[in-house]
């Protein structure tokens, strides 16, 4: 993957840890969907479901921009998409 991705990947995982009652559970996979398209996977215990996504979505949001902007910034590609979604 690219220095944006991985770096990305990096930053969803230490927020995610931050975020939630059970740190160690936290797993992120990676998948490139072509054209500047980077999917990322995050996984969390269950209880930990709702504070990962909040309150009508509100932290999911934050992360799904934050980790976007750090991807952008690290690869130069103003193009890069990132989408997270959050999986059993």
């Amino acid at each position: 993957m690219s220095e944006g991705a991985d770096a990305a990947r990096e930053l969803l995982e230490e927020l995610a840890r931050g975020l939630v009652s059970d740190p160690d559970a936290v797993a992120v996979e990676e998948f490139d969907e072509g054209d500047g398209v980077v999917l990322f996977e995050l996984a969390v215990a269950d209880q930990d479901y709702g504070k990962v996504i909040g309150r009508g979505g509100a932290t999911i949001k934050a992360l799904r921009r934050v980790v976007a902007a750090a991807a952008r910034l690290r690869s130069g590609a103003s193009r890069t998409r990132v989408m997270i979604d959050v999986v059993e």
